[in-house]
């Protein structure tokens, strides 16, 4: 039977059996705190939307996306950590293969989906301020509008499948240590390279912005 350290290794999710008891009190805690705080908030921005018609704009579409995608975060997977970090490493329930692919799974759906609607977020200011109003109301008409939401999620779920680390071995051995090292590096390698894809477009976006704005002061 495979002892705390082998399992933490087999599952890189599980990274409070590591740490002494007092750590993972703390940091199921910190879990606790940021899962209710993230969850109401995400929740509030939610209703405002919907509950005053000014506030229903294509932006603000885009914003109650990603307070969507949040929530899968916060209201889901974070309690579960919190949970876990108060249970002994050796507990029946956390081997489960189909457990840990959910955990995984709503972590990197409520990821990908998030850095997605900030990107829609800049693009939609960027083609406001850009380009012409003509422009922008053909491209963000409320059909085009909920399309990109759609391949926001279609992406994520296409996504997630990619990243090794998320998907179960399928037993409680341990994995051959070079196959986990490259499976981390490979998963580390994907999310560095979305981040920064990411980050390269929204810097676009908003240079563009400054240029226009300074170019029309």
């Amino acid at each position: 039977m495979p002892n705390a350290s082998s399992w933490s290794a087999s599952s890189p999710l599980l990274l409070l059996w590591e740490d002494s008891s007092g750590t993972r009190i703390f940091l199921s805690l910190l879990y606790a705190v940021l899962a209710i705080s993230g969850t109401l908030s995400n929740v509030m921005v939610i209703y405002l939307v919907f509950s005053f018609k000014k506030l229903q704009t294509t932006s603000n579409a885009f914003i109650v996306n990603g307070c969507a995608a949040d929530l899968s975060v916060c209201a889901l997977w974070m309690p579960q950590e919190a949970v876990l970090g108060l249970l002994p490493p050796n507990s029946s329930s956390l081997r489960s293969a189909e457990y840990r692919l959910l955990r995984g799974g709503l972590l990197g759906l409520g990821l990908t989906v998030s850095l997605a609607s900030h990107l829609l977020v800049a693009f939609n200011r960027y083609v406001l301020i850009t380009k012409l109003p003509s422009v922008y109301q053909a491209l963000y008409q409320r059909r085009h509008t909920g399309c990109m939401i759609g391949l926001s999620w279609a992406l994520a779920l296409l996504l997630v499948p990619l990243l090794p680390g998320l998907w179960p071995w399928g037993s409680a051995r341990q994995p051959p240590p070079r196959q986990t090292d490259g499976s981390s590096r490979y998963t580390a390698l994907l999310l560095a390279l979305a981040v920064l894809g990411q980050t390269a477009l929204l810097l676009h976006c908003y240079l563009g912005i400054v240029r226009r704005v300074r170019g029309s002061a």
